[in-house]
């Protein structure tokens, strides 16, 4: 029994250590300049106040900055989905000529640090003339060998029975991946695209590299902006920005975060 309340004490505080500065920053948004520096810890604002979203609003462009953020991170996540569950199909129910090599070479990309490619992309796109556009920022995201690899382990737990009733009943590949796969996986296609979401809104270091002009930047690179602006000294409008950046992100994961955690239990490692 103390072991469990030992173990249930480390997560409780570990969970509050982790919380706590999201909490003090969305408290320090709404918060005016005097309340932010106080001896005493207080999350809830004595004066909760809109003015540090209106002077962030005045500041900086944030409208801009979230609707780039939004159309980046809405095209990469629907590419790296359709390619994903294409190719995921093709390795987990086709068999050609060098499919297991292939399907090795799409997992060692998995291992290759992003920061080893970077430079290789950069001078792609900057011959190809995209720099400061969001094609710079799309296209070298528009498959991801972790979608492909996910997605083909939850393909390989489908009964062969599945696909000979299929095939029986006349459906081609094609047929069969959108009426019988996709409506049997939806929940880790679902929880696939997600992931795929939050990880292109967060980006900051690729965006930083190929956007310079700050009406194509995202809103990771204008939180920067803003910083750098202010000079890190007006913390509520700030915060403001922090909070606006983070709702998206938040909001997606608290909505499908059952469908991600079931994504990754029942994934398995056959094949």
């Amino acid at each position: 029994m103390s072991s469990k309340v030992f173990v249930h004490a480390i997560m409780v505080v570990s969970c509050l250590a982790t919380i706590f500065p999201l909490l003090w920053m969305v408290s320090t948004s709404f918060k005016a300049p005097d309340d932010i520096f106080t001896p005493v810890i207080t999350l809830l604002p004595p004066q909760p106040t809109l003015g540090n979203y209106q002077k962030a609003w005045e500041l900086t462009p944030l409208g801009k900055y979230m609707r780039n953020s939004a159309l980046a991170s809405l095209v990469i996540m629907a590419s790296q989905t359709l390619t994903s569950l294409l190719a995921a199909y093709g390795f987990a129910r086709h068999r050609f000529p060098g499919r297991e090599v292939l399907f090795a070479l799409f997992l060692g990309t998995m291992i290759v640090p992003i920061h080893v490619v970077m430079i290789p992309n950069y001078i792609l796109v900057s011959r190809l003339g995209w720099i400061d556009t969001l094609a710079a920022l799309i296209v070298p995201q528009l498959s991801s060998a972790f979608g492909v690899f996910m997605l083909r382990q939850h393909l390989l737990t489908l009964p062969k029975e599945l696909f000979d009733a299929a095939a029986i009943d006349g459906a081609g590949s094609w047929r069969a991946l959108w009426q019988i796969v996709v409506p049997v996986i939806r929940p880790a296609v679902s929880a696939l695209a997600i992931l795929f979401f939050l990880n292109a809104w967060n980006q900051y270091f690729w965006p930083l590299l190929v956007l310079t002009k700050p009406e194509v930047q995202t809103i990771p690179l204008g939180l920067q902006r803003f910083a750098s602006i202010e000079a890190g000294t007006a913390w509520g409008p700030l915060m403001a920005v922090a909070t606006a950046a983070s709702v998206p992100a938040l909001v997606v994961y608290l909505v499908a975060q059952r469908h991600i955690i079931s994504s990754f239990v029942t994934s398995g490692l056959k094949g």
